[in-house]
Protein backbone atom coordinates (compact mmCIF):
# COMPACT_ATOMS: atom_id res chain seq x y z
CA UNK A 1 0.00 0.00 0.00
CA UNK A 2 1.12 3.56 -0.70
CA UNK A 3 0.92 6.25 1.95
CA UNK A 4 -2.03 7.82 0.13
CA UNK A 5 -3.88 4.49 0.03
CA UNK A 6 -3.21 4.03 3.73
CA UNK A 7 -4.67 7.48 4.36
CA UNK A 8 -7.81 6.62 2.37
CA UNK A 9 -8.20 3.50 4.49
CA UNK A 10 -7.67 5.49 7.69
CA UNK A 11 -10.34 8.02 6.73
CA UNK A 12 -12.79 5.22 5.96
CA UNK A 13 -12.00 3.51 9.26
CA UNK A 14 -12.60 6.71 11.22
CA UNK A 15 -15.91 7.27 9.42
CA UNK A 16 -16.97 3.68 10.14
CA UNK A 17 -15.96 3.98 13.81
CA UNK A 18 -17.94 7.22 14.12
CA UNK A 19 -20.95 5.59 12.45
CA UNK A 20 -20.85 2.78 15.00
CA UNK A 21 -20.68 5.22 17.91
CA UNK A 22 -23.58 7.25 16.52
CA UNK A 23 -25.61 4.05 16.11
CA UNK A 24 -25.24 3.31 19.81
CA UNK A 25 -25.95 6.91 20.81
CA UNK A 26 -29.08 7.04 18.66
CA UNK A 27 -32.53 7.54 20.26
CA UNK A 28 -33.42 3.96 19.25
CA UNK A 29 -30.66 2.42 21.36
CA UNK A 30 -29.27 4.66 24.11
CA UNK A 31 -32.53 5.29 26.03
CA UNK A 32 -33.07 1.50 26.15
CA UNK A 33 -29.49 0.82 27.26
CA UNK A 34 -30.30 0.24 30.97
CA UNK A 35 -33.22 -2.02 30.01
CA UNK A 36 -30.97 -4.12 27.74
CA UNK A 37 -28.41 -4.47 30.53
CA UNK A 38 -31.18 -5.51 32.92
CA UNK A 39 -32.52 -8.04 30.42
CA UNK A 40 -29.21 -9.78 29.71
CA UNK A 41 -28.00 -9.80 33.33
CA UNK A 42 -31.22 -10.37 35.25
CA UNK A 43 -30.38 -7.38 37.45
CA UNK A 44 -33.04 -4.71 37.93
CA UNK A 45 -32.56 -1.32 36.29
CA UNK A 46 -32.59 0.28 39.74
CA UNK A 47 -29.72 -1.94 40.91
CA UNK A 48 -27.75 -1.31 37.72
CA UNK A 49 -28.06 2.45 38.15
CA UNK A 50 -27.36 2.56 41.89
CA UNK A 51 -25.44 -0.56 42.92
CA UNK A 52 -21.67 -0.24 42.52
CA UNK A 53 -20.47 -3.57 43.93
CA UNK A 54 -17.62 -5.39 42.17
CA UNK A 55 -19.76 -8.51 41.69
CA UNK A 56 -22.48 -6.63 39.81
CA UNK A 57 -19.95 -4.68 37.73
CA UNK A 58 -18.22 -7.91 36.66
CA UNK A 59 -21.54 -9.52 35.75
CA UNK A 60 -22.64 -6.51 33.71
CA UNK A 61 -19.27 -6.30 31.91
CA UNK A 62 -19.05 -10.01 31.09
CA UNK A 63 -22.61 -10.19 29.75
CA UNK A 64 -22.07 -6.96 27.79
CA UNK A 65 -19.03 -8.45 26.05
CA UNK A 66 -20.96 -11.60 25.09
CA UNK A 67 -23.88 -9.46 23.91
CA UNK A 68 -21.53 -7.40 21.73
CA UNK A 69 -19.93 -10.55 20.30
CA UNK A 70 -23.38 -11.66 19.14
CA UNK A 71 -23.98 -8.27 17.54
CA UNK A 72 -20.53 -8.26 15.97
CA UNK A 73 -20.95 -11.67 14.33
CA UNK A 74 -24.12 -10.54 12.54
CA UNK A 75 -22.71 -7.17 11.46
CA UNK A 76 -19.35 -8.56 10.28
CA UNK A 77 -21.11 -11.38 8.39
CA UNK A 78 -23.21 -8.80 6.58
CA UNK A 79 -20.10 -6.74 5.90
CA UNK A 80 -18.35 -9.78 4.42
CA UNK A 81 -21.36 -10.45 2.20
CA UNK A 82 -21.38 -6.82 1.02
CA UNK A 83 -17.66 -7.01 0.24
CA UNK A 84 -18.05 -10.20 -1.80
CA UNK A 85 -21.01 -8.70 -3.63
CA UNK A 86 -19.03 -5.55 -4.38
CA UNK A 87 -16.08 -7.59 -5.64
CA UNK A 88 -18.38 -9.61 -7.89
CA UNK A 89 -19.97 -6.45 -9.28
CA UNK A 90 -16.57 -4.92 -9.95
CA UNK A 91 -15.54 -8.00 -11.90
CA UNK A 92 -18.85 -8.12 -13.75
CA UNK A 93 -19.07 -4.42 -14.53
CA UNK A 94 -16.08 -2.29 -15.43
CA UNK A 95 -15.54 1.29 -16.44
CA UNK A 96 -18.55 3.60 -16.45
CA UNK A 97 -20.89 0.95 -15.02
CA UNK A 98 -18.74 0.51 -11.91
CA UNK A 99 -18.64 4.30 -11.55
CA UNK A 100 -22.43 4.38 -11.80
CA UNK A 101 -22.72 1.87 -8.95
CA UNK A 102 -20.43 4.04 -6.82
CA UNK A 103 -22.52 7.13 -7.55
CA UNK A 104 -25.77 5.32 -6.75
CA UNK A 105 -24.22 4.28 -3.43
CA UNK A 106 -23.29 7.91 -2.76
CA UNK A 107 -26.87 9.05 -3.47
CA UNK A 108 -28.26 6.38 -1.14
CA UNK A 109 -25.90 7.42 1.68
CA UNK A 110 -26.93 11.07 1.21
CA UNK A 111 -30.61 10.12 1.58
CA UNK A 112 -29.82 8.02 4.64
CA UNK A 113 -27.95 10.98 6.12
CA UNK A 114 -30.98 13.21 5.60
CA UNK A 115 -33.11 10.56 7.32
CA UNK A 116 -30.75 10.13 10.28
CA UNK A 117 -30.55 13.91 10.75
CA UNK A 118 -34.36 14.06 10.86
CA UNK A 119 -34.76 16.09 7.67
CA UNK A 120 -36.37 13.29 5.68
CA UNK A 121 -39.01 10.69 6.54
CA UNK A 122 -38.72 7.21 5.04
CA UNK A 123 -41.61 5.04 6.33
CA UNK A 124 -39.91 1.71 5.60
CA UNK A 125 -37.13 2.57 8.07
CA UNK A 126 -39.59 3.61 10.76
CA UNK A 127 -40.68 0.02 11.38
CA UNK A 128 -38.72 -2.00 13.88
CA UNK A 129 -37.90 -5.57 12.92
CA UNK A 130 -37.03 -7.67 15.95
CA UNK A 131 -37.07 -11.31 16.75
CA UNK A 132 -39.51 -12.01 19.53
CA UNK A 133 -38.39 -14.59 22.07
CA UNK A 134 -38.48 -15.13 25.80
CA UNK A 135 -35.28 -15.38 27.78
CA UNK A 136 -35.74 -17.55 30.86
CA UNK A 137 -32.23 -17.40 32.28
CA UNK A 138 -29.22 -15.13 32.41
CA UNK A 139 -26.81 -17.60 30.86
CA UNK A 140 -24.05 -16.40 28.57
CA UNK A 141 -25.55 -18.45 25.75
CA UNK A 142 -28.87 -16.63 26.22
CA UNK A 143 -27.07 -13.28 26.19
CA UNK A 144 -25.27 -14.26 22.98
CA UNK A 145 -28.60 -15.00 21.27
CA UNK A 146 -30.03 -11.71 22.52
CA UNK A 147 -27.10 -9.99 20.79
CA UNK A 148 -27.84 -11.87 17.58
CA UNK A 149 -31.50 -10.89 17.84
CA UNK A 150 -30.68 -7.24 18.50
CA UNK A 151 -28.42 -7.02 15.44
CA UNK A 152 -30.96 -8.82 13.26
CA UNK A 153 -33.74 -6.61 14.64
CA UNK A 154 -32.60 -3.78 12.38
CA UNK A 155 -33.96 -0.93 14.48
CA UNK A 156 -34.88 2.21 12.52
CA UNK A 157 -31.92 4.33 13.63
CA UNK A 158 -29.24 1.66 13.17
CA UNK A 159 -30.55 0.38 9.81
CA UNK A 160 -29.79 3.45 7.65
CA UNK A 161 -26.41 4.05 9.29
CA UNK A 162 -25.23 0.47 8.98
CA UNK A 163 -26.65 0.21 5.46
CA UNK A 164 -24.33 3.08 4.54
CA UNK A 165 -21.35 1.17 5.94
CA UNK A 166 -22.39 -1.89 3.93
CA UNK A 167 -22.46 0.26 0.78
CA UNK A 168 -19.03 1.63 1.65
CA UNK A 169 -17.85 -1.97 2.01
CA UNK A 170 -19.41 -2.91 -1.34
CA UNK A 171 -17.71 -0.03 -3.16
CA UNK A 172 -14.36 -0.89 -1.50
CA UNK A 173 -14.40 -4.72 -1.34
CA UNK A 174 -10.76 -5.08 -0.32
CA UNK A 175 -11.39 -2.88 2.73
CA UNK A 176 -15.00 -3.80 3.43
CA UNK A 177 -14.34 -6.12 6.36
CA UNK A 178 -12.09 -3.51 7.97
CA UNK A 179 -14.83 -0.88 7.73
CA UNK A 180 -17.42 -3.25 9.18
CA UNK A 181 -15.09 -4.26 12.02
CA UNK A 182 -14.46 -0.60 12.85
CA UNK A 183 -18.23 -0.01 12.88
CA UNK A 184 -18.61 -2.80 15.43
CA UNK A 185 -15.77 -1.36 17.52
CA UNK A 186 -17.38 2.09 17.34
CA UNK A 187 -20.64 0.61 18.61
CA UNK A 188 -18.92 -1.42 21.34
CA UNK A 189 -16.65 1.25 22.85
CA UNK A 190 -19.37 3.61 24.18
CA UNK A 191 -21.44 0.56 25.17
CA UNK A 192 -18.62 -0.76 27.38
CA UNK A 193 -17.76 2.70 28.75
CA UNK A 194 -21.34 3.38 29.81
CA UNK A 195 -21.56 0.06 31.65
CA UNK A 196 -19.22 1.73 34.16
CA UNK A 197 -20.90 5.14 34.03
CA UNK A 198 -24.54 4.17 33.56
CA UNK A 199 -25.75 7.37 35.22
CA UNK A 200 -24.20 9.42 32.41
CA UNK A 201 -26.59 7.92 29.86
CA UNK A 202 -29.37 10.26 31.03
CA UNK A 203 -27.20 13.27 30.23
CA UNK A 204 -26.39 11.91 26.77
CA UNK A 205 -30.01 10.93 26.02
CA UNK A 206 -31.01 14.59 26.30
CA UNK A 207 -28.58 15.40 23.50
CA UNK A 208 -29.33 12.54 21.10
CA UNK A 209 -31.06 14.96 18.72
CA UNK A 210 -27.84 16.95 18.27
CA UNK A 211 -25.79 13.75 18.01
CA UNK A 212 -28.01 12.39 15.24
CA UNK A 213 -27.88 15.65 13.29
CA UNK A 214 -24.07 15.64 13.44
CA UNK A 215 -24.08 12.00 12.36
CA UNK A 216 -26.49 12.75 9.52
CA UNK A 217 -24.29 15.58 8.26
CA UNK A 218 -21.25 13.27 8.35
CA UNK A 219 -23.16 10.70 6.28
CA UNK A 220 -24.23 13.35 3.77
CA UNK A 221 -20.63 14.51 3.36
CA UNK A 222 -19.46 10.93 2.96
CA UNK A 223 -22.13 10.34 0.32
CA UNK A 224 -21.11 13.47 -1.60
CA UNK A 225 -17.44 12.45 -1.50
CA UNK A 226 -18.34 8.96 -2.70
CA UNK A 227 -20.59 10.27 -5.48
CA UNK A 228 -17.90 12.56 -6.88
CA UNK A 229 -15.07 10.09 -6.19
CA UNK A 230 -13.33 12.57 -3.90
CA UNK A 231 -12.35 10.24 -1.04
CA UNK A 232 -8.78 9.94 -2.39
CA UNK A 233 -8.53 13.75 -2.67
CA UNK A 234 -9.72 14.18 0.91
CA UNK A 235 -7.14 11.65 2.03
CA UNK A 236 -4.43 13.41 0.01
CA UNK A 237 -5.40 16.72 1.62
CA UNK A 238 -5.19 15.20 5.10
CA UNK A 239 -1.85 13.65 4.21
CA UNK A 240 -0.48 17.03 3.09
CA UNK A 241 -1.87 18.60 6.25
CA UNK A 242 -0.08 16.04 8.39
CA UNK A 243 3.19 16.31 6.48
CA UNK A 244 3.13 20.09 6.22
CA UNK A 245 1.84 21.02 9.63
CA UNK A 246 2.20 18.35 12.28
CA UNK A 247 5.51 16.95 11.11
CA UNK A 248 6.98 20.44 10.69
CA UNK A 249 5.93 21.28 14.23
CA UNK A 250 7.60 18.11 15.46
CA UNK A 251 10.76 19.16 13.64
Amino acid sequence: MTIETDTVLLVGMLLAFGAGAISFLSPCVLPLFPAYLSYITGISVMEIQTEQSTTIRKKILSHSIIFLIGIGIVFISLGASASYLGQWLQQLFIGNTALLIQRLAGIFIIFMGLFVAGWLTIPVFMRERRFQYSKKSTSYLGTFFVGLGFAAGWTPCIGPIFASILLLAATNPSQGLIYTFMYVIGFAVPFIILTFFIGSSKWIVKRTGIIMKVGGIMMILMGVLLFFGQMPRLSAFLLRLIDGTWLSNLG
